[in-house]
């Protein structure tokens, strides 16, 4: 007998079918942050979203608003007052904010998908608006239009990144704000799936528990084993695990997978399937039903063509822009380093950027004027691995240097450079000669993108970040890059720059 995963979930013949399962998923632990956090977006997005709509209306019409009056050329509109119009967008913008699934659970405190749906869901309305005006020669204040939406939508991005950032904090404290995860798979997916999860505590998924094949009695070096593959139901109900993360094993077959999905049915337990996929982002990912087969397929990195075009016109532009609005602080910054310190106010150093070629990059001197020399003297105390130098308390940095690198105001020249074509606003960290003489094959790939003055591995720990890390963020930027993702890490290098963190 065969049952439909649909009409299992409507009535339950999954559990039906197997009295065992349903005594085992009984009890299973809910997710009660979750309706609760749905419920203070919903009350913050009102809160926002009136904000918004009323000063718009304050602005165009007054404290009189609520007397002014909506009219059209057409009798398709009633005498309405904008008091009675505004209510009604408010209620209209926040059904759609519902209906784009923005409180969803899967989209809540991830970012970038939840503010594309609260992106979309505005334009939505204002779309919507704007038609049936037009079409209904209704007449309504273009300065109220105009100011209302875009208001409106900025606000509600501001929120959602406010309440990701409480969340985040939350879930760095307490666990109760976070997924409980169990991982099935063999033991060396599921230590390299639990590692990853741990990378981003702010995520929110705390793994307790891994059901891996066989009998294996023990634990993986990272979670306890609290199963088998044929034991994960009854694994779910012992941890009180919302969220079953699948990930690569020779035991976990399709069939296997389907059996898991109908036994969970009716347990409120998300299935979530992590590929054998490493350090590939969604953008690239598509799937594609063959044959009543979901295949992965995985876009080629863009390393030409209009997004690349797009990318060095914007290069070119904001860093233009960056230079004239920074030159007197560039007047302020040279006076400090000339009155503190012998020496050039520019450093140059050559570095090597896309395809291998060699550029001189430029920086605020932040050492003494000797610092080059004495390199050699201090390689035996050095606080990073693998090819790149770096110390915590380099005798060599002057007073104005150390502040200069906690602001990262030492890489402002670096926007000469971005204006010549030689490096990117954002990309990876840009190589000493010395360093791609030891890069392998993989690691090579570094160079097939322009170095950036900021980069993930300046939003993700800087140089508290070991050379493994740095260059494994390096690559994963050089394959996934997008200008989507590059503004996004020039919002969180402010972020990064303004709390100093990982900065010597």
């Amino acid at each position: 007998m065969t049952v439909a995963p649909e009409r299992a979930r409507r009535s339950g013949v999954a559990t039906a079918l197997r009295p065992d399962l349903a005594v085992a998923t009984r009890g299973v632990r809910t997710t009660a942050w979750l309706p609760r956090l749905a419920r203070r977006l919903s009350v913050l997005d009102f809160v926002l979203v009136t904000v918004a709509i009323s000063t718009s209306a304050v602005a165009r019409f007054g404290l009189d608003f609520p007397m002014a009056q909506v009219t059209g050329t057409l009798d398709v509109l009633p005498v309405t007052s904008y008091l009675a119009l505004c209510s009604a967008l408010i209620a209209a913008w926040l059904v759609l904010l519902y209906v784009a699934r923005t409180y969803d659970a899967r989209v809540i405190g991830v970012g970038a998908d939840e503010y594309k749906r609260v992106v979309r869901s505005s334009l939505w309305l204002w779309g919507t608006v704007a038609i049936v005006c037009y079409l209904g020669r209704i007449e309504v204040a273009r300065t109220f239009f105009a100011l209302a939406f875009p208001l409106g939508m900025l606000l509600l991005l501001l929120g959602r990144w406010g309440a990701r950032k409480a969340l985040h904090r939350a879930r760095l404290h307490s666990q109760d704000w976070s997924h409980r995860v169990l991982v099935v798979g063999g033991t060396k997916e599921v230590d390299e799936l639990v590692a990853e999860f741990a990378r981003e505590p702010y995520a929110g998924l705390h793994v307790v528990g891994a059901c891996v094949p066989g009998e294996y009695d023990g634990a993986v070096p990272c979670v306890p084993v609290v199963g088998s593959l044929t034991t994960v139901v009854e694994a779910v109900a012992h941890t009180g695990a919302d969220t079953v993360a699948v990930t690569a094993s020779h035991g976990v077959t399709s069939s296997v997978l389907k059996r898991l999905g109908w036994e969970l049915e009716d347990a409120g337990v998300d299935i979530v399937v992590a590929p054998a996929l490493t350090d590939v982002a969604g953008p690239r990912v598509h799937v594609r039903p063959v044959s009543g087969l979901s295949l992965l397929y995985v876009e080629q990195p863009e390393f030409s063509g209009p997004s690349r075009f797009v990318k060095e016109v914007f290069d070119r532009l904001a860093a233009g822009v960056g230079l004239l609005l920074t030159l007197p602080l560039f007047l302020l910054i040279a006076v400090m380093i000339k009155a503190t310190s012998p020496g050039p106010v520019i450093f140059r150093q050559v570095r090597v950027g896309r395809e291998g070629k060699s550029f001189t990059v430029y920086k605020f001197r932040s050492m003494v004027a000797d610092a080059e020399d004495r390199l050699h003297s201090l390689r035996a105390i050095n606080d990073s691995d693998g090819a790149l130098f770096k110390l915590r308390q380099d005798p060599r940095i002057t007073s104005v240097g150390r502040w200069l690198r906690r602001c990262s105001l030492d890489e402002l020249p670096q926007l000469v450079n971005v204006l010549r074509g030689e490096m990117s606003l954002v990309g990876p960290r840009p190589a000493l000669p010395s360093e791609t003489e030891e890069y392998g094959r993989s690691v090579r790939r570094r160079l097939l993108v322009k170095p950036g003055i900021t980069g993930l591995w300046q939003v993700s720990g800087r140089s508290d970040l070991s050379w493994e890390d740095s260059v494994r963020l390096d690559l994963y930027y050089v394959e996934n890059w997008s200008f989507t993702g590059d503004i996004q890490i020039l919002w969180k290098t402010v972020y990064a720059v303004t709390t100093s963190r990982g900065a010597y």
